[in-house]
């Protein structure tokens, strides 16, 4: 791997090098175009293609578990031939070219695919150029990863607004536009922010050193990284239902009247997560900085137990105020969702980012891409266990089906927690990769 400019000399933003603004940027349009046509997704399926809210989910499952399969086959690709550069402008420009077809009916599925493959290229090659930008020891590459979700969630936050407005107000196809513009707008960034990346070195020497045998340390770091990932597809299960089921609560639970004239897009509930991504991460990166400093260290997988814990808990809410609502006959009040949604993303700030993070820094070195994918690789099955989860939907009263979905979270929770205690408290924090990511 390339070595970062000395601290003194490289460009800054914000005590950063430049280049993980590039990142950030080229992942947040990124991310405008995705959570843009995932926004649309299930309502286009349901009331413009008349597909039934079953088959709607399972469609929507299968394509959101190609977008975190594809990654795997990407990152072994860009590690061993492509190279992470060439492998974002590829992969960039053909999830834009997806997004357009998205406007046109006929092509409603070869545009899934062709986002799904392109997105396997993109999406692990950039995150991992995070840790090229820092020298070994850099104690700044402890909060990069939050900063990096944050530009996920700032895209996130703005397609629903954007997209959703256009798709519900002026036609499904202007909010697919729309994502495919955001897609364009990513790679410019991104070819333009080139020269304050990480350098690659010559495709000939990385292959030699990714086919080396890999040491003890490096094999039981993969076999645990698997082993967390495995635990993911479990609450991916419980947490994709966002896009999901709780897109059709919005719509046929949730009273979004605000005045006799206006109600709430339902699109626009989707904005709250990344809104309390942007609320909540600086507040808790103070304290878990602040807790590092007196030497409170909580390994990852406590703190991703501990936020799987929360987005159960949220669901179990949800479970209570449906049973309530559906007994009286009448809609929940949209603050109801409102609070849900800070609740569960308060959450996954415990649980996904710190995730990355641990991944990113544990993956053995040569394979940096290939074990972001393996992170990516969780949402595969994370997002087939959602659909078919999501099938229940119409065969359970709402208040039963959230109170599955929190079961679900609160499995995950307890077999991090498990794993945990099977690694070792102490062992946790002798890893140097590991005690980094005690405190992001």
């Amino acid at each position: 791997m390339s070595k970062a400019a000395p601290a003194g000399r490289e460009r800054q933003f914000l005590g950063h090098p430049i280049g993980l603004t590039v990142l950030f940027l080229t992942e947040m349009w990124e991310m405008f175009s995705f959570f843009g046509m995932r926004a649309l997704l299930v309502y286009y399926m349901t009331k413009r293609l008349d597909i039934t809210q079953e088959y709607a989910s399972l469609i929507y499952g299968a394509y959101a578990a190609m977008v975190y399969f594809t990654p795997v086959l990407g990152g072994l690709i860009a590690d061993r031939w492509l190279g992470k550069r060439r492998a974002v402008v590829v992969g960039g420009a053909t999830m834009a070219l997806g997004h357009f077809m998205m406007a046109s009916e006929p092509l409603f599925y070869p545009a899934l695919v062709t986002i799904a493959l392109g997105n396997g290229l993109f999406l692990p090659c950039l995150a991992s150029q995070i840790e090229g930008l820092y020298r070994e020891g850099d104690v700044r590459s402890k909060s990069a990863y939050n900063i990096y979700y944050v530009g996920v969630n700032l895209g996130a936050f703005l397609a629903p607004l954007v997209c959703g407005f256009l798709g519900e107000a002026y036609g499904w196809h202007w909010g697919f536009a729309a994502a495919g513009v955001g897609m364009l707008v990513s790679l410019v960034i991104y070819v333009a922010g080139l020269r304050h990346l990480p350098a690659e070195p010559a495709r000939l020497a990385q292959v030699r050193e990714t086919r080396s045998p890999m040491s003890h340390a490096a094999r039981r770091q993969l076999f645990f990284l698997m082993g967390v990932a495995a635990i993911v597809v479990v609450f991916r299960g419980a947490y994709e239902q966002v896009g999901n089921t709780i897109a059709l609560w919005a719509d046929v639970g949730v009273d979004r009247q605000v005045t006799t004239a206006w109600s709430l897009p339902m699109a626009w509930f989707q904005a709250l997560d990344p809104l309390v991504v942007f609320a909540a991460t600086p507040l808790l990166v103070a304290r878990w900085s602040r807790l590092a400093k007196r030497g409170v260290d909580t390994p990852s997988l406590y703190k991703m137990a501990f936020g799987a814990a929360v987005v159960g808990a949220s669901y179990l809410a949800l479970a209570g105020v449906a049973t309530w609502t559906e007994a009286r006959g009448v809609h929940a009040h949209w603050a109801w969702l409102v609070g849900w949604f800070v609740l569960m993303t308060l959450g996954e700030l415990y649980i996904l980012p710190v995730g990355l993070g641990l991944f990113g820094r544990m993956a053995p070195e040569g394979l940096r891409a290939t074990c972001i994918a393996i992170w990516f690789f969780a949402g595969f099955f994370g997002n087939l266990l959602a659909g078919a989860l999501g099938t229940l939907w119409s065969k359970l009263p709402h208040g039963a089906f959230f109170l599955v979905i929190g079961g679900v979270a609160g499995g995950s929770a307890a077999l991090l927690l498990m794993l945990g205690v099977r690694v070792g408290r102490d062992q946790m924090r002798d890893n140097p990769a590991h005690a980094t990511m005690a405190s992001p």
